[in-house]
């Protein structure tokens, strides 16, 4: 019978890593996306849309399932179903493993403010500019609310949901972004500050270089921790290798 591989997925590398999977024989793929966005890019293999109902749920879905090991391979910000997995996998022992893009790392001439939330970036804001590129997502806006004096254009896949800040302009838009494209929001809306969190990877990581040649600050959320004894790939390559190392006898 093949491994059954749960993905955790919803990344560009979730989605590498179920086309590196699908085409091989001993593995079936089923690909586990949040259901947060309107129209997803749809990974090959078998697809399952939605929460699972905590850790409780996911590991009775594990069990129902036949599933042979998992792979969180979730947006560096989930957080939340990452310790979600790490009790479900233990708890129907199964072999999980995290998939996780490196983080970006500053160079030379970065203005960075680095912070661990979204409340603490807000907190920053007022003493560092007035027109606000917030690149967060369109999720945890209610931490930005308040700031009144500030002006933002929020970029996001889908519109946001109240509470959000009052005067702020809305860009739906999905990356990758090019940096030229980066250079022209900067200059037409006068940015002189940009919020981001550290996602990783190159799909949005022109606006950091677009910032830097700005000369303008960048407030960066740091990531949550992968949970204590769970195995790091950082591509799809290495997040293969090591679910055949897991899986081996």
């Amino acid at each position: 019978m093949p491994l059954h591989v749960l993905v955790l997925g919803g990344t560009t590398e979730a989605r590498r890593l179920a086309e590196s999977l699908v085409p091989l024989d001993g593995f079936r793929v089923t690909s586990s996306l949040a259901g947060r966005v309107a129209q997803p890019k749809l990974p090959p293999g078998e697809v399952r849309v939605g929460g699972f109902g905590g850790a409780e749920g996911m590991a009775e879905w594990l069990r129902a399932h036949h599933v042979d090991a998992v792979i969180d391979a979730t947006h560096p910000f989930a957080g939340k179903i990452s310790f979600n997995a790490a009790s479900a996998a233990a708890a129907v022992h199964v072999p999980l493993l995290a998939l996780r893009r490196p983080g970006w790392v500053p160079v030379e001439g970065d203005r960075w403010h680095v912070t661990d939330s979204l409340t603490g970036a807000a907190e920053l804001l007022p003493g560092l500019g007035s027109r606000v590129f917030l690149t967060t997502g369109r999720m945890g806006l209610a931490a930005f609310a308040a700031l009144d004096a500030l002006w933002f254009l929020m970029r996001s896949v889908d519109a946001p949901e109240l509470p959000y800040p009052a005067r702020m302009e809305v860009l739906l838009d999905r990356g990758p972004f090019s940096l030229e494209g980066e250079r022209e929001l900067i200059r037409r809306h006068r940015v002189d500050v940009l919020v981001t969190k550290d996602s990783g990877g190159d799909a949005t990581a022109p606006k950091l270089t677009a910032a830097r040649e700005a000369g303008i600050p960048v407030v960066v959320v740091g990531r949550p921790p992968v949970p204590p004894g769970v195995p790091v790939a950082g591509t799809p390559e290495e997040a293969l290798a090591l679910l055949r190392a897991l899986t081996s006898g």
